[in-house]
């Protein structure tokens, strides 16, 4: 049986090691040097699956059903072919994809990443070729791997949200995430997201569009997040997703020059999970539609906190680059973690915290 530490992720081997694809990673009674064990073998195609379990994986995000409670942060994740040699994109509970505008967008210039400590900032700006795109190219990959697809929608406008998902209408899509708070755009996202009365107005007009389940992404960058999210769910919103990134800068001090092009970017990773938490939990005790809990989850331990906290779900973002299998794990160790208290369903630990 394969163990995993809810700790700490597995990691893809150090210096030396042979590319993951070809790897066994933490073989039973061999010394890895990784923070953890594990029993699956990773093999030139054949993407890891998560391991079979008696825990009831099932959740229902506002109408949307995952056959476990893991999907992808938006925007780390890409369409998922870029992650298919490390796993099976039909097994996790949703691929959320990036960010798709009606004509596409060029993006920030760069440099437009960061890293920082426990995290990484960043300013892409919604960089992607437009609706068509997605339709021709990724919505028929992802419905031949029968994956459950989330579309992340995006727009300079309300009208320009409306018609991303009109053109979205007679594609393979299982739900929308309309992203209303990205903090790097400046046309659109931030003004729409940190206003009640904004918020209300896209919404609605998204939920007029369609009869699909409908989350919406809060931003994290507002004085009262609960206000947002009344406002969303009053709206219409089947669900919410939280939280986005939180505005930041890096400065080189040796140069005195910011590290971004555009100065302040997104910062995301472990070092905002700790806020993703307190506003989820605040949202859930706001509002009655379920939640899409995010902000560094890395771990099955962080993710089992965003459920406790009162996630019917949760997405992994920025740990996808460090760890290509990030997220199968976390699947495996939320199951593990079932197992080890005696929860038969994973939606006993939906709002289970104690306090």
């Amino acid at each position: 049986m394969t163990r995993f530490d809810a700790e700490q992720p597995v990691g893809a081997g150090g210096a030396g090691c042979p590319p993951v694809a070809q790897t066994v990673l933490g073989l039973h009674g061999q010394s890895t040097g990784l923070s953890g064990t594990c029993e699956t073998r990773l093999v030139e195609g054949s993407p890891r699956q998560p391991l079979p379990t008696k825990v009831g994986m099932t959740v229902n995000l506002g109408g949307l059903e995952m056959k476990n409670p893991v999907t992808v942060a938006s925007g780390t994740f890409a369409a998922g072919r870029e992650y298919n040699d490390f796993v099976d994109v039909a097994s996790l509970g949703a691929v959320t994809t990036k960010g798709v505008s009606l004509n596409g967008w060029e993006g920030n210039e760069s440099p437009r990443i960061a890293e920082t400590p426990s995290g990484m900032l960043n300013s892409i700006g919604l960089q992607n070729p437009g609706v068509a795109h997605l339709k021709e190219h990724d919505l028929p990959w992802l419905q031949a791997r029968d994956a459950t697809v989330i579309v992340n929608v995006s727009g300079h406008s309300f009208d320009e949200y409306v018609q991303v998902i009109e053109a979205l209408e007679d594609a393979p899509v299982d739900a929308y995430e309309v992203n209303i708070s990205c903090p790097n755009v400046d046309a659109g996202g931030m003004t729409i997201g940190t206003s009640a009365a904004s918020v209300e107005k896209v919404v609605s007009r998204c939920r007029a569009a369609t009869k699909r389940p409908l989350v919406v992404k809060l931003t994290p960058n507002v004085t009262d997040v609960t206000e947002i999210a009344r406002a969303a769910e009053a709206a219409g919103a089947d669900a919410l997703s939280l939280i986005n990134t939180i505005l930041g800068m890096a400065i080189d001090a040796e140069r005195r020059r910011p590290q971004l092009a555009r100065v302040v970017g997104g910062l995301s990773g472990p070092a905002v999970k700790p806020v993703a938490l307190r506003m989820v939990w605040e949202c859930a005790k706001a509002v009655q539609v379920p939640l899409l809990g995010m902000g560094g989850i890395a771990t099955a331990a962080d993710a089992v906190e965003f459920l406790l906290a009162g996630a019917t779900a949760v997405a992994v973002g920025t740990a996808n680059f460090a760890n290509p299998t990030a997220t199968v794990e976390v699947i495996d160790g939320i199951a593990q973690y079932c197992d080890r208290h005696g929860v038969h369903d994973v939606n006993e630990l939906i709002g289970a915290l104690e306090c």
